[in-house]
């Protein structure tokens, strides 16, 4: 199973979508390795530059409709290549979620408000998630600009298939265990 834990990259907007995860001109590429330098490389966000952001991030955290548009698997394989396994959002496009699961990956709800506080309290600092599957808890860690550890933990769940997915590690090895 693939460890959820690590540091968190903050896109503040809604309605990212598929085109913006990977851009369809790199669709024709045959490996997931070959979409690693294109993820998020059309993605408009104030300050946001791909090419030094999204190194060294294990998770997102975003607003509403995350993964909208065009249905297919390369936006989720190029989040994983480049060791992104966790989106935190209000909400997703039905299609890309699933295939964040198939992946082996997680697409995980947060209230708005939520979403609001995560923002409000961890964006602009060096911040961290821990994922407890078993107890449905994200732990959000940060040191603040006085020096002072800031820490929130939030609920979260995921469905019965979701959480046997993610601990196979996708569909493929999913299926290969129990058919």
């Amino acid at each position: 199973m693939t460890k959820f834990d690590g540091k968190v990259l903050f896109l503040d907007r809604s309605d990212i979508n598929t085109d913006e995860i990977i851009p369809a001109k790199y669709l024709t590429e045959i490996s997931k390795a070959a979409l690693k330098p294109y993820c998020l490389e059309d993605l408009k966000v104030p300050g946001f530059d791909p090419k030094k952001d999204i190194a060294g991030k294990t998770a997102i955290v975003t607003r509403a409709n995350f993964g909208c548009g065009s249905s297919r698997e390369h936006a989720p394989w190029a989040l994983e290549v480049n060791g992104i396994n966790i989106v935190i959002a209000e909400n997703f496009a039905r299609i890309f979620r699933q295939n964040m699961y198939n992946c082996g990956l997680i697409a995980t709800e947060l209230k708005a408000a939520e979403i609001d506080e995560v923002f409000k309290t961890f964006a602009g600092l060096d911040t961290s998630v821990s994922v407890d599957l078993a107890a449905g808890k994200l732990a959000f860690s940060a040191t603040g600009a006085d020096g002072r550890k800031v820490e929130k933990a939030y609920a979260f769940r995921l469905g019965e298939f979701e959480d046997a997915l993610v601990k196979a590690g996708g569909w493929v090895a999913y299926a290969a265990a129990n058919y």
